[in-house]
């Protein structure tokens, strides 16, 4: 069968398929061309003479012989290129200069070309990996030239079956050849193990190959050109005017890592955009699954198409989470080929996440300043606009309690705008905290508040220092911000410590702050935080302390002696180590805007230097009898019928804590509701002195303690049963 190839000049085996890159055209129509002279030359080979050639694939034949053969018959088969008449004619063909004259579009393949200065080999290698990748006919005609039907995609070895002088072909066989290293062809193995294997697949990215075919087109779906023409045209701070005259002047040979540096919700994205408006450049965000990035051919692939488009790339905060390590620091591996001549703009949260990445490729951090309190106040009244009317206090109370960057406050704005209603305070609270919900992970849990109704019961001067904690956390927004007094206290917050044996009512006066507050408690877990390596205490307190900062929190550190204690002598590293956690915790709670607890029943044993730095220390002492009366008639289920107790009796005899009293009626309403006796009207359950004698004599027990049926008094003979 003569294929008749001089209708249209058809670049590839699908029909109607164009371009407007000619010297695209030109090299698809090389590889076309060299691929359907090999399976004229395949049926030759077996025999069969090119007039009576069926119109199908040759068949697959043992390897062992047709590689041995191709020694022995390549003057043949280049005789059979010279005198087959339809092998001439396609050689003839491959002889036609290509015609081509003007500059080509940017990131075409005639760019390409002429931006690496390939050689004719290497424009046809490039052209063999592009081929296979819109045509989908290609695949059985590549896996018939591999004489291998699994074979489907292009290798370096068919490059060199294809190719007139075979030799060529070991000078693109090189990881360090630009089509590897700028990532247009991707060859994982080798990449990874940096040596030729001539049967692995070459292949390119579909994204990179459209770019390559159809260069004028605009960005594509996922990805999102990062502008807002509403933003205003003020110039960048100093240090980005410097990160932008270096990305002009600076020649780019390599991936250049610009950070952008913020707490979380900070402008990222405006200062991307005002850098690149002083460059003239253009930067794309890549808005698809960000789990993407984690597929580092697909990555590099993102990496190229920016590169081919002559723009930059933006990776914001979240998508740079997901390509760091557990020790929160960008893993090289997952990022782009950093041979890729691309600027990429990273959002990170502390510096610590550039620490792996080599300083060649990084330039200047571009570190954004934090919404101050009066920055805060005012875009939140500028957002809400005349939805912020009666709202005054209730916004400054917020834009304290509540440190959010520009992007939450427009977040939170746009969601309380959309209520077709007048705001209230506890709109605007509910909003907030609805942007700030935190996950701890395993250093904190979350607490919800038991004691809705209880109150704290404290001797005189201790109930009155407690209520000063409450009045304290209150007063904040107007002691610092309207008597200023924020920059000499650093707008810090209330560090305040719980003392007293177990029991003595610590945790509950904890959670009842929180509920008079209204604010969310999270008790930190010591054994999570505090650790044995070097370093990764102070790692997780940063942590810890970095998201309760976000907005007014309650941090709850029951036992906290066993973090807080007292600096020893420094013997060895260990002790110099753990000098230098206390003094970090230290520095951080000096800073914390929240509210921080610290309970202990080991007083003695925290450092001084804590002691000195907190704004109340509450004592807790064991209950006296005027307490203890309370406690007991406070820790009575309210449904339960308690006329037979006798309160002063038990409060008189007993000198228990709170703590204590409170398991004491739990134990004895569990035994008491097994007892079906008739229960009064109006109540769900009934408590007899009965009950209570016996989980007294339990909790004593329990305790170790020693309990003489004096005690009891006339309840003695129920205590002799037990």
């Amino acid at each position: 069968m003569t294929v008749d190839l001089k209708m249209e000049k058809p670049f590839t085996m699908l029909p109607g398929f164009s371009v407007d890159d000619q010297p695209a055209r030109h090299w698809l129509r090389q590889v076309t061309i060299r691929l359907r002279r090999e399976i004229a030359w395949l049926w030759y080979e077996q025999g069969v003479l090119p007039a009576g050639r069926p119109d199908t694939l040759p068949p697959f034949k043992a390897k062992a012989p047709a590689v041995l053969n191709l020694q022995r018959f390549w003057k043949k088969k280049q005789e059979f290129f010279r005198t087959d008449p339809t092998a001439k004619y396609l050689s003839e063909l491959l002889e036609e200069p290509m015609d081509y004259t003007g500059s080509a579009a940017r990131g075409s393949f005639g760019w390409i070309m002429a931006e690496l200065e390939l050689n004719d080999i290497e424009a046809f290698t490039l052209a063999l990996g592009l081929i296979s990748v819109f045509d989908n006919s290609m695949g059985a005609v590549i896996a018939a030239c591999h004489n291998d039907a699994n074979k489907i995609q292009p290798t370096l070895a068919l490059a060199q079956r294809l190719w007139d002088y075979p030799e060529q072909v070991m000078g693109v066989a090189d990881p360090a050849h630009p089509l590897f290293r700028y990532g247009l062809l991707q060859s994982p193995t080798m990449l990874q193990d940096h040596r030729i294997d001539w049967d692995r697949p070459i292949s390119i990215a579909p994204l990179i190959a459209g770019q390559l075919l159809f260069p004028k087109t605009g960005p594509i779906d996922g990805f999102e050109v990062v502008d807002n023409p509403t933003q205003s045209a003020a110039l960048p701070p100093p240090i980005a005017q410097l990160v932008a005259s270096r990305l002009v002047k600076e020649q780019k040979r390599h991936t250049r890592l610009i950070p952008i540096l913020g707490v979380k919700g900070a402008p990222f994205h405006d200062m991307v955009m005002r850098i690149e408006r002083q460059t003239g450049r253009t930067a794309l965000h890549f808005s698809e699954d960000p789990s993407l990035l984690k597929v580092k051919p697909y990555f590099d692939s993102i990496a190229v198409f920016c590169w081919l488009k002559g723009m930059d790339l933006y990776i914001d905060a979240e998508q740079v989470q997901l390509i760091t390590r557990e020790r929160q620091q960008l893993d090289i591996e997952l990022l782009p080929r950093l041979s890729i001549p691309v600027n990429i703009f990273i959002s990170i949260t502390e510096r610590q996440q550039i620490s792996n990445c080599p300083a060649t490729y990084l330039l200047p951090t571009v570190e954004l300043l934090t919404f101050t309190y009066q920055e805060r106040l005012g875009y939140w009244q500028e957002c809400l606009q005349e939805k912020a009317a009666g709202l005054e206090n209730s916004i400054a109370e917020c834009a304290r309690q509540f440190r959010f960057q520009k992007e939450a406050i427009a977040s939170v704005t746009k969601g309380l705008k959309a209520l077709n209603r007048t705001l209230s305070k506890d709109d605007l609270i509910m909003a907030c905290r609805a942007e700030t919900e935190i996950d701890m992970g395993d250093l904190a849990q979350k607490i919800n508040p038991r004691f809705l109704e209880e109150e704290v019961i404290l001797p005189a001067k201790e109930k009155e220092q407690y209520q000063e904690i409450v009045t304290g956390m209150r007063s904040l927004t107007k002691v610092h911000y309207e008597w200023g007094t924020e920059q000499v206290w650093n707008e810090s917050g209330i560090a305040v410590l719980f003392a007293g044996p177990p029991g003595t009512g610590k945790t509950m006066a904890a959670e009842r702050l929180a509920i008079l507050l209204d604010l969310p408690m999270y008790r930190i877990d010591l054994s999570q935080v505090a650790s044995k390596y070097i370093g990764e205490t102070e790692k997780n307190l940063k942590k810890l302390f970095d998201m309760a900062d976000i907005s007014d929190t309650i941090l709850f550190f029951d036992e906290a002696d066993a973090l807080f204690g007292k600096r020893s002598e420094v013997k060895d590293a260990h002790d110099r180590y753990a000098n230098l956690e206390i003094s970090y915790l230290l520095e951080r709670m000096e800073r914390f805007k929240g509210l921080a607890i610290l309970a202990t029943n080991r007083k003695k044993d925290l450092d001084e230097a804590f002691l000195r730095r907190l704004r109340y220390i509450i004592d807790f002492p064991m209950p006296g009898e005027k307490e203890r009366l309370q406690i007991w008639r406070q820790v009575i289920p309210e449904n339960v019928d308690h006329r037979n107790l006798d309160f002063a009796f038990l409060a008189k005899q007993f000198p228990l804590a709170g703590g204590h009293i409170r398991s004491i009626v739990f134990n004895a309403c569990l035994q008491s509701a097994a007892d079906k006796a008739t229960v009064p009207k109006g109540f769900k359950g009934k408590l007899n002195m009965e009950e209570i004698i016996v989980a007294l004599k339990r909790e004593y027990e329990k305790l170790g303690r020693s309990v003489s049926l004096e005690q009891f008094g006339s309840f003695a003979p129920l205590v002799d049963k037990v």
